[in-house]
């Protein structure tokens, strides 16, 4: 008796919680709906030109070589000419130090020192430096003492840098901004996630001389539709390159629990058993043609084996894979 009587409690507050989460995602949903379609930003171009780009991813969930640590986290040591960007910086889902993030910088080459810019897509524990970063909303490079320096960085919310790294003051970007010379924040876009809630995430966008602008995305939790949509509102260049995270985690994401894919659980603005399908991808895939780009990378960080052989095969040669320590040259 006393069993069921545990059971119908247990029942009980996992009935109140979800009536409670679907009330809270439909008028979440509503809220970032109203706030996108109430957005109107004036051209930023002309913005500058960079001649030269290169995009080494320092975490992701493949790697190039197998002394290089991964994880379903992202960071890209981004230069544009003398600009040096880190954007994002992991996971570190063990809590080590040196973290995945510091261990292949040092097997590349990369030092602290070498960065000018940290530029952070969103505040989720895989780009944040972890689980507890998240929920205190600070970042770190590591779980032991990272001196960063005073440099410059931004994020679409408030962020702060956690004990281990001293320096950077977070500068919360919400509109289409631009950084340095051809380097610019598209501004950020509101999603309701039905598991993360409130999501604010911004994309880089990079105008290389004689090509156009490529973007590179965090986790396109605003989705790629969105992206290029207000690239094209704010900027007359055309779009050369896509490269990053668009969280497409069909018939198999990166982080199972048991027989919960919570990548999957954790991707889509409607509950878990109407999320993404595979038309999802396949509108991506379209929209993404109609732009004409000349360079596609699809972070495997945040989608499936299933979605990345779909965009290699609809792009092909302009395809190119996103592993730690494979750097892309534009």
């Amino acid at each position: 008796m006393y069993t069921g009587f545990v059971i119908a409690v247990l029942l009980m507050i996992f009935l109140v919680f979800f009536i409670n989460k679907m009330s809270m995602q439909r008028a979440g949903k509503i809220r970032a709906e109203e706030e996108i379609e109430n957005m109107h930003f004036a051209k930023l171009s002309p913005f500058g030109i960079v001649k030269n780009l290169s995009i080494l991813p320092l975490v992701d969930y493949y790697a190039e070589r197998d002394d290089l640590k991964t994880e379903p986290g992202v960071s890209f040591l981004i230069k544009a000419d003398n600009t040096t960007i880190l954007m994002d910086v992991g996971r570190n889902m063990k809590s080590e130090h040196p973290s995945p993030l510091l261990t292949n910088m040092e097997l590349l080459g990369v030092k602290i020192e070498d960065i000018d810019i940290l530029f952070f897509s969103h505040l989720h524990l895989d780009h944040v430096g972890g689980m507890e970063e998240q929920k205190q909303r600070t970042f770190s490079i590591s779980n032991g003492e990272v001196k960063l320096g005073e440099i410059p960085a931004y994020a679409p919310a408030d962020l702060a840098p956690s004990s281990w790294n001293s320096g950077p003051k977070v500068n919360v970007i919400k509109e289409p901004t631009v950084l340095e010379p051809g380097i610019a924040s598209i501004g950020a876009h509101p999603r309701y996630l039905f598991m993360m809630g409130y999501t604010l995430e911004h994309s880089l966008a990079i105008n290389v001389k004689g090509k156009g602008i490529v973007l590179i995305v965090g986790c396109g939790h605003q989705k790629v539709e969105r992206i290029i949509e207000r690239t094209r509102e704010i900027f007359d260049e055309p779009i050369y390159g896509i490269i990053g995270g668009l969280h497409y985690p069909i018939y198999g994401g990166r982080l199972m629990k048991g027989p919960f894919d919570l990548q999957y659980l954790t991707a889509s603005d409607t509950p878990p058993w109407d999320g993404l399908k595979e038309e999802d991808v396949k509108n991506a895939l379209e929209t993404i043609k109609q732009v004409n780009p000349q360079i596609i990378a699809l972070s495997p960080h945040d989608s499936s084996d299933w979605a990345l052989e779909h965009f290699r095969q609809a792009f092909q040669e302009k395809y190119i894979d996103i592993k730690v320590g494979k750097e892309i040259i534009i």
